[in-house]
């Protein structure tokens, strides 16, 4: 699965590729995806599954029949709550988006649309195509270095290298301290000069903070730096922090 706004470009990668080893089919306009997230989604797939899928691992899938419709159950999510991936068909995601609205009535299952997901999977300190992931940045900048172990991979020789080297800058979450809210492109200042910038930010209502993502050179990456962003105009203090904003209770 592509991000949704790469869909022609990573389809022509794949081509481009591995198009002499396989046939490839872009089967995107064919397939819907629903995503079922928190912690009760588990209990309420599974209650529409004809087979068992509570027990499939994180980064797993399994073929299953929820709701009456053929699908590929997926234990992922670009959220910090568990949950799964539901693909179906996109003439039948329809049906199955309604009974999963209506078995989930009881446990409180609400729709949310891309802005919403967007706060979620930023609380929990998941990168965004196009936001904290492009063309410009490597894996390791990005702190996805164990995305990209093992060996015979494109671009093996030239993360090696860089690795070797030493980073001169990486993504970095950070916390408000003032008045303020991080959008994407608001200059990350210290002392006055520009060092970096914000690649996502929002306000966290799990949190109950305003947080962001940017890239600043290494010596500023430490946790408990202090920074400021420039919101408009309006500098505003800010401090780096490790890890995710969000744990979700074991």
């Amino acid at each position: 699965m592509v991000n949704a706004s790469s869909v022609d470009k990573d389809f022509g990668w794949f081509r481009e590729q591995a198009g002499a080893l396989c046939d490839i089919v872009n089967l995107s306009d064919e397939t819907g995806l629903l995503a079922v997230q928190g912690p009760r989604a588990v209990a309420l797939v599974q209650s529409l599954a004809d087979r068992p899928v509570e027990d499939m691992r994180s980064f797993t899938y399994r073929e299953a029949v929820i709701a009456g419709v053929k699908t590929q159950a997926a234990r992922t999510g670009y959220t910090g709550e568990d949950g799964f991936e539901l693909f179906a068909p996109a003439s039948e995601v329809g049906k199955l988006w309604d009974a999963l609205l209506e078995a989930g009535k009881s446990v409180g299952l609400k729709p949310i649309g891309l802005g919403a997901r967007d706060t979620l999977r930023l609380e929990a300190r998941l990168s965004l195509y196009g936001n904290d992931l492009d063309e410009e940045h490597t894996p390791h900048e990005a702190g996805l270095s164990w995305v990209v172990k093992g060996k015979g991979f494109i671009g093996e020789e030239a993360l090696a290298k860089q690795k070797a080297e030493g980073l001169s800058r990486k993504l970095v979450g950070f916390v408000m301290k003032e008045r303020g809210t991080a959008r994407h492109g608001y200059p990350i200042v210290d002392g006055g000069k520009p060092v970096g910038v914000v690649t996502s930010g929002s306000v966290g209502p799990t949190v109950g903070a305003n947080i962001g993502l940017g890239y600043v050179p290494v010596a500023l990456a430490k946790a408990g730096t202090r920074l400021q962003i420039d919101c408009r105009g309006k500098v505003a203090a800010a401090e780096i922090v490790d890890g995710p904003f969000y744990r979700r209770p074991k």
